[in-house]
């Protein structure tokens, strides 16, 4: 079964609508080598459909015109990409399909393909969030900006149940960005208040 791996830019007050502005200050070598880490070993990228029109009106262009970039978009364009939409639209780039039937359903039976490692979810914010709903996604990568970009929208929305995670790595890089890979997990414990007011400051020295 593949490993499910969301990567995401996100601001402190958890924006993860990327705004150029609050974004690209903070990108620098050590951002780059996280995003390296993160797409390496991708067998496919899983995308939502607003995230694949970024992508496929961006990545192509990039490649024909040879930049210092044009590796990293050729090989976002030889990787197998699959794409949750509604549409029927063509998706135009090589390499693309769609995603079809229920999404968890379809998601579950891509993992299970024989061959698959790795399947990254760049962005797709709807996306991440019914995989995490569905407690399908094996690990949330997150580029946490020291920045609130107080506009854009949020990766968690409001609703039921709680969403407890397990922290598996951290790493803080010069320009403040804070790197968190989390996999989901179970609350430590069922305590409440009355379980843990021997810990509060000053308990005992009355």
């Amino acid at each position: 079964m593949a490993t499910i791996v969301s990567t995401l830019f996100i601001s402190l007050d958890g924006v993860v609508e990327i705004d150029p502005a609050w974004h690209f200050p903070y990108f620098d070598e050590h951002m780059g080598a996280a995003v390296t880490e993160d797409y390496e070993g991708a067998d496919v990228l899983l995308l939502g459909r607003v995230t694949y029109d970024s992508f496929a009106g961006a990545w192509p262009e990039r490649e024909s015109a040879g930049g210092v970039d044009a590796p990293f978009a050729a090989t976002l364009g030889d990787t197998r990409k699959v794409v949750a939409t509604r549409g029927h639209q063509e998706l135009g780039w090589r390499n693309a399909e769609r995603l079809h039937g229920d999404l968890v359903e379809a998601v579950t039976t891509l993992a299970a393909e024989p061959g698959l490692n790795k399947i990254l979810v760049p962005g797709s914010i709807s996306l991440v969030r019914q995989l995490l709903a569905a407690g399908v996604l094996d690990e949330l990568r997150l580029l946490v900006h020291p920045v609130a970009a107080r506009k854009g929208e949020r990766l968690f929305d409001e609703g039921e149940p709680i969403y407890p995670l397990h922290l598996l790595r951290s790493e803080i890089f010069p320009t403040g960005v804070v790197r968190l890979v989390y996999a989901p997990s179970e609350l430590p414990s069922a305590a409440t208040y009355e379980d843990v007011t021997d810990k509060v400051p000053g308990a005992g020295q009355g």
